[in-house]
């Protein structure tokens, strides 16, 4: 009963995100689409408008990248002038005022801590360099150093005085809420679309993820973990989002073995036996959504435990070996197929 809770906590405050900030595969549609790309936070970023004229949906597409814009810049780990990287150079010793939109990610992410019971992490910084060099070598690391890097990692040091807005490290911890920022990226862009494309189908893709507005009868490709040249299978909805966690996105290969870059911040390994992760969650509005990294980290089993609590979705996990294992809630409108049923 505790965990429903914090799940439907979660679930209310990014929510309430989406309302209280500030703004600032392939859907196939047949009429003609205005497209603009660029790139943020580490992959591609797209919108697509179908069936507005090139004004129309410059105006929609310049809105949408212009917000997912500010929150990278305010919110990213790598953004040597953003929120974090002030909240990094000076937490551990002092306390730092920050405003709310960044009290409210940071909470958030503490919830998913919890809710994952320390599987999702944000101050997982000091495995990152490890597991780089790793992939670069192509040598294990050794436990000692795996040892140490766990050492100056825990949420539970990140220390929040919610009344003052203020944050302090208890430990020289860093955060990075990369794991949360592409979700709340979509649901700053359905409040924009509403306002905005009332009469258009929208298609945002930000990396792996996709966000479909309006028109119906979606698709999103999922591709073949060990071949991206080739197609593994479809999923088909109505409109929603699509969250995806892809381990062979960026596999690393070591002693001989592809190891996932999703790890397991428990151990400070790579998670195991682990492809890909795609959830389906239906239209944002009234209903919820996890950001995929939060449920790839809990594992298959309890991952589909609790998607199994949220209305409407479905979810296809790739193993390590490129075997599918299929979920679907009762109210789902997505259907899943495999390739070599679709031609």
């Amino acid at each position: 009963m505790a965990r429903g809770r914090t799940v439907k906590n979660a679930v209310l405050k990014l929510l309430a995100l989406l309302a209280l900030a500030p703004l600032g595969g392939c859907g196939r549609r047949e009429a003609p689409a205005y497209s603009q790309n660029t790139f943020l936070m580490n992959v591609q970023a797209q919108v697509k408008v179908y069936g507005a004229g090139e004004a129309e949906g410059r105006r929609i597409a310049d809105a949408v990248l212009g917000e997912w814009n500010r929150i990278s810049s305010e919110f990213g780990y790598g953004d040597l002038y953003s929120q974090t990287s002030v909240v990094n150079k000076k937490a551990y010793g002092e306390w730092v005022k920050v405003d709310d939109e960044f009290m409210r990610l940071l909470q958030l992410s503490m919830d998913y801590y919890r809710l994952t019971g320390g599987a999702f992490d944000i101050t997982f910084a000091p495995l990152w360099p490890i597991w780089k060099e790793a992939a670069s070598t192509r040598k294990m690391p050794s436990r000692d150093d795996i040892s140490k890097a766990l050492a100056n990692m825990g949420s539970a040091n990140v220390l929040i005085d919610q009344q003052r807005r203020m944050v302090r490290f208890a430990k020289p911890v860093q955060v990075n809420m990369g794991g949360i920022l592409r979700g709340y990226c979509f649901a700053r862009a359905y409040k924009i679309l509403k306002e905005l494309a009332p009469a258009y189908p929208v298609e945002l893709r930000l990396g792996g993820n996709m966000l479909a507005y309006g028109g119906g009868d979606w698709a999103y490709d999922i591709m073949d973990p060990f071949n991206d040249e080739k197609l593994f299978g479809r999923l088909r909805f109505k409109d929603g989002v699509v969250m995806s966690s892809s381990g062979r996105e960026r596999f690393v290969q070591i002693e001989g073995k592809l190891y996932s870059h999703i790890l397991d911040l428990k151990t400070g390994y790579p998670i195991e036996n682990f492809s890909n992760l795609v959830v389906y969650f239906p239209k944002m509005e009234g209903e919820s959504f996890l950001p995929s990294a939060v449920l790839a980290v809990m594992g298959q089993q309890k991952a589909f435990a609790l998607l199994s609590k949220m209305k409407g979705v479905s979810a296809v996990w790739i193993d390590g070996a490129g075997r599918e294992t299929v979920f679907s809630n009762e109210a789902s409108g997505a259907s899943w197929e495999k390739a070599k049923h679709l031609f």
